[in-house]
């Protein structure tokens, strides 16, 4: 029998998500010639509400009341404020994408040691050999001094807060906002993000934003595509194929964001980095690792 368009689909998903979710880093380096972070995500942010609101005026969900509320706000501003902010910041700093996509990608294995030394949570013998193992990938990565060198300190700093706000934030999405509608609560986290850019580029910017096609087209993929389309794509996974395997996909990020990184501004990595690149993936792969 012929698999149906829903089986194609599904086999076809996962490897889109991992593309779609990639061009996030390539679309901040593509724009940050345009405008300065802050700007650049205040005016993202302030579109992605627009997109939202509508959506939540036609759909009617339920709306978050009272702490729910508070909740939401509070994650938005450590996942997308912190993680996103510092993201930007970093590439614009002049941090590689790739390197940018990396760091924040070893939440689960801050997560993990967290979770051991705060929330009492057991970790497993073999989850503390794949912290080790992300080490190990980190300072492979790292070896090369032009790398480290390409990047300015406030950019480094900014990629590392990253790491820490997307730890954090998805620690408190997951603890306090597991009932709160996604359409809803994303509405009122990326509003709370659009008043905490917008006070960054009023203190520390210029506000200047030079609207070429380039940036337009920018600003255009990172709103619609990742922040309304990639979304509602990763939730259609989650729904059709185990957490655990949409989990898995994030492995894939950080080497497909250097090879886009590669392919459109010729950003190389030796085959030591590489090889660092491949070993954190697996790393965080360990640490996820559950058994059945």
């Amino acid at each position: 029998m012929k698999p149906s368009f829903s089986d194609l689909a599904i086999r076809a998903a996962p490897l889109t998500f991992v593309f779609l979710w990639s061009t996030g880093f390539i679309g901040a380096k593509f724009g940050m010639p345009y405008a300065e972070p802050m700007t650049f995500l205040t005016l993202r942010m302030a579109f992605v509400v627009a997109i939202l609101a509508l959506i939540v005026a036609v759909v009617r969900p339920r709306w978050p009341v009272g702490l729910e509320a508070a909740h939401s706000a509070a994650a938005g501003l450590l996942v997308h404020g912190l993680y996103l902010g510092g993201v930007f910041v970093a590439i614009g700093q002049g941090v590689p994408a790739g390197i940018a996509a990396l760091i924040p990608g070893l939440q689960p294995i801050l997560t993990s040691t967290i979770a051991s030394r705060f929330l009492g949570e057991r970790v497993t013998p073999l989850q503390w050999f794949g912290l080790a193992m992300g080490l190990i990938g980190v300072l492979l990565v790292l070896h090369d001094l032009t790398i480290i060198g390409s990047g300015s300190i406030l950019g480094w700093i900014a990629s590392f807060m990253s790491l820490i706000g997307i730890t954090l934030g998805t620690l408190y999405q997951k603890h306090f906002c597991g009932p709160i509608d996604w359409r809803s609560g994303n509405l009122i986290q990326f509003g709370a993000c659009t008043i905490l850019f917008g006070a960054a580029a009023w203190i520390f910017e210029t506000g200047h934003v030079i609207w070429s096609g380039e940036f337009i087209f920018a600003m255009f993929w990172l709103v619609v595509v990742m922040s309304i389309l990639t979304i509602a794509l990763m939730y259609w996974l989650i729904k059709r194929i185990p957490a655990t395997r949409v989990a898995s996909l994030f492995y894939l990020v950080p080497a497909t964001t250097a090879v886009l990184a590669w392919l459109l501004f010729n950003e190389r990595l030796d085959a030591l980095s590489i090889s660092g690149i491949v070993l954190c993936a697996a790393a965080v792969f360990i640490v996820n690792y559950r058994k059945a």
